[in-house]
């Protein structure tokens, strides 16, 4: 592969998926689209790419760009955002949320479905939900993760990396040697495909988003796009999960943290100017 054809790629990618890549990643290109190049009877990526440029490439558009996406996911991963849901953020919204008795949930860049179903599980046991509406949206750039996350269906292998035993034995069934997650589990989660570079105002409002580990794949510019994006349709006193190795750090102040926790953060709400309100005798601050 040229540096034209690999400049070409990461200029496709960027623009398509916010993906970044990094000068040396050749090979991480090489892995994951030569697959791909030989399905479509091609030997190598160059050829591939050269495929890419016709004008009616619109299928091996998506093809490519499914293929260069991370969609490694696992039940439960990092522990520490499902620890603050329950600990800080279910608490607050049981309080604040009591009179219209909702919840809303987006988990974006949602894979193979492993996080909202974690988030399901979680939710299924608090009784103190019991009466509630709880809306859990799971989105992804990529239709056959979302399809994947559909069925529900998992390998052993899967479920075994981050769920516990006894959750395994109290929300699946076994199936033909793989688990498939009950039906009440998959009922409470609406799976849409959405890029985060686009327009995802349609989905509406949120309480909570999980937005873990796909900023980390984004330049500057493009975190700051997609942040500014997840605010407006995030609750005023909604939360905002990262991943374990995100940071907001140098990402101006359209979020705050939440004191003493990791990954966790709140819109920044500006505060308002004072007002000087005049009244006989004087002038004083409102």
């Amino acid at each position: 592969m040229s540096q034209s054809d690999y400049d070409y790629l990461c200029e496709f990618l960027k623009e398509r998926s916010g993906l970044a890549l990094a000068p040396d990643k050749e090979y991480l290109v090489d892995n994951r689209l030569l697959p791909v190049a030989r399905r479509h009877g091609r030997k190598t990526v160059a050829e591939l790419i050269q495929m890419l440029k016709a004008p009616d490439a619109g299928h091996l558009k998506v093809e490519v760009t499914e293929a260069m996406m991370n969609n490694e996911s696992y039940f439960f991963r990092d522990r520490v955002p499902f620890e603050r849901l329950a600990d800080t953020v279910l608490p607050e919204l049981l309080r604040t949320r009591a009179l219209r008795k909702k919840i809303r949930i987006w988990c974006a860049a949602a894979s193979t479905g492993q996080e909202p179903y974690s988030v399901a599980m979680q939710l299924d046991q608090r009784p103190e939900l019991a009466g509630w509406r709880v809306e859990i949206v799971a989105t992804d750039i990529s239709g056959d993760a979302i399809e994947r996350a559909k069925s529900g269906l998992y390998s052993q292998f899967e479920v075994q990396r981050g769920l516990p035993i006894q959750m395994l034995m109290q929300h699946f069934e076994e199936v033909a040697g793989q688990w498939r997650i009950a039906e009440r589990l998959r009922q409470r989660v609406e799976f849409q495909t959405a890029n985060l570079l686009t327009d995802f105002s349609w989905l509406g409002q949120f309480d909570v988003v999980f937005l873990r580990n796909v900023l980390i794949y984004f330049d500057r510019d493009t975190k700051l796009n997609v942040l500014a994006r997840v605010r407006e349709v995030l609750a005023p006193d909604g939360y905002l999960l990262l991943g374990a190795a995100e940071t907001m750090v140098g990402l101006g102040d359209l979020f705050k943290m939440v004191p003493e926790t990791r990954a966790l953060y709140r819109p920044h709400v500006a505060q308002r100017k004072p007002e000087l309100v005049v009244v006989p005798g004087g002038a004083r601050v409102a």
